[in-house]
């Protein structure tokens, strides 16, 4: 036991050779149950009943309601549900569409497409994009480039967003990369940022972030591109679809997140850990708010600290995901460039104790959490989390008295 103990301190047990053994184990398994799934799949549906691509569906059908000049159906549940329903057959798993009209943007391009051609389209450009902000870190980092790249594609969140169809490529590499333009290119950042708008419940970090650094440009910029943004939208689908987005706000506050339609197991927040205990509505809200408040203002030191920008960007990302009600396993993609950044960073200055095994907990994470919730009604995702929010605050703290390292200025 002392030496597990003393390898859990260390971190030496994650050696090259073990980390690129993993990596290669479970990219073959992800390519497995990939392959697996689309042999068994059959009239676009998947051996569940789920759609191939699952959320994915929602998202073309709201794509072609739009299209046809229905930009509002895709906000009533019912009118949704039997467009789902004319597409994928009576005994197919059906959606709920709860994003602001800006994602009807992306969904209306993509209907213009046949089904599957869209959805892969979809997860090829978006997975490309992740990968670019990986390789642009790791550029600036020790260690091979391959080996790099292996674990960003080898990352168990990679195989939760390909399977569900989902938009965290697209997220982690918005996030991720409006941050670490901060320094060069503010105005570029800013706009960045501005296009995670259809993710609002990941909206606290970011101003706090950026208030916080006193990053003006990017704020003027993030609010020009959300203004834009926003006129896009009435242009194209009118009032009508704002207006239907406000009258669904509270079925989506009831049904999705206070009574978990999409499954407390699945839903990876503190508010949904504690109603998967079997807290109530009012204790999972009362202990989100002290989360919330609580990363908030851990964060806020750090980035107001001399602490490395590295460490700062990792912060935030991971933050995002602990101070939502709502968030999945599939968008634990943001935890994807935290844990590239925070690698970069100790293996340049030198990991602090229990560090590296953080790290690996992290990275491993998205595979556990969900199963590990089914199996036991005990959340895992969010402890996690924290955990490796942790893992930031040491590195902060110990770097305190550093110059920060501007990692991402041009060459």
């Amino acid at each position: 036991m002392q030496k597990i103990l003393e390898a859990t301190r260390t971190g030496d047990w994650l050696t090259v050779q073990r980390l690129r053994a993993y990596s290669l184990i479970l990219l073959a398994l992800a390519l497995a149950a990939i392959a697996a799934i689309a042999v068994q799949s059959h009239d676009l549906l998947m051996p569940n009943d789920n759609p191939v691509g699952a959320d994915f569906a929602e998202v073309w059908v709201a794509g072609q309601e739009a299209l046809q000049g229905h930009p509002a159906a895709p906000f009533d549940m019912q009118t949704h549900i039997a467009a789902q329903h004319a597409v994928f057959g009576p005994k197919a798993a059906v959606y709920g569409w709860h994003y602001p009209p800006y994602f009807l943007i992306p969904a209306q391009a993509l209907a213009r497409l046949p089904y599957v051609p869209a959805l892969v389209l979809w997860q090829a450009l978006t997975f490309a994009f992740y990968l670019f902000v990986i390789a642009t870190i790791a550029r600036r980092a020790p260690g091979d480039m391959r080996l790099w790249m292996l674990a960003a594609v080898a990352f168990p969140a990679v195989l939760v967003n390909v399977g569900h169809g989902q938009n965290g490529f697209l997220t982690a590499g918005l996030m991720a990369a409006g941050l670490m333009a901060l320094d060069r290119r503010p105005w570029l950042a800013g706009a960045l940022l501005a296009l995670l708008a259809y993710k609002p419940n990941f909206a606290i970090v970011l101003p706090v972030a950026l208030l916080l650094h006193f990053r003006w440009r990017a704020i003027v910029s993030g609010a020009l591109v959300g203004a834009l943004a926003t006129l896009a939208t009435f242009a194209l689908f009118g009032v009508e679809a704002w207006r239907a987005f406000f009258a669904n706000l509270d079925v989506t506050r009831t049904i999705v997140i206070e009574q978990g339609a999409a499954g407390f197991e699945k839903i990876q927040s503190v508010f949904a850990g504690v109603r998967l205990l079997g807290g109530s509505i009012g204790a999972a809200y009362g202990v989100q708010s002290v989360a919330t408040l609580a990363t908030l203002g851990a964060l806020a030191w750090v980035w107001r600290s001399s602490a490395d920008m590295r460490v700062k960007i990792a912060a935030a990302l991971i933050a995002t995901q602990l101070t939502t009600p709502y968030c999945l396993d599939y968008d634990m993609m943001t935890l994807g460039p935290a844990l590239a950044l925070l690698a970069s960073h100790g293996l340049e200055r030198g990991f602090q104790p229990y560090e590296k095994s953080g790290l690996a907990l992290g990275f491993m994470t998205p595979l556990i959490a969900r199963p590990f919730a089914i199996a036991f009604g005990v959340p895992f995702g969010a402890p996690a989390t924290i955990l490796l929010f942790v893992v930031a605050l040491r590195t902060a703290i110990a770097a305190r008295e550093s110059r920060p390292t501007l990692v991402f200025a041009r060459t």
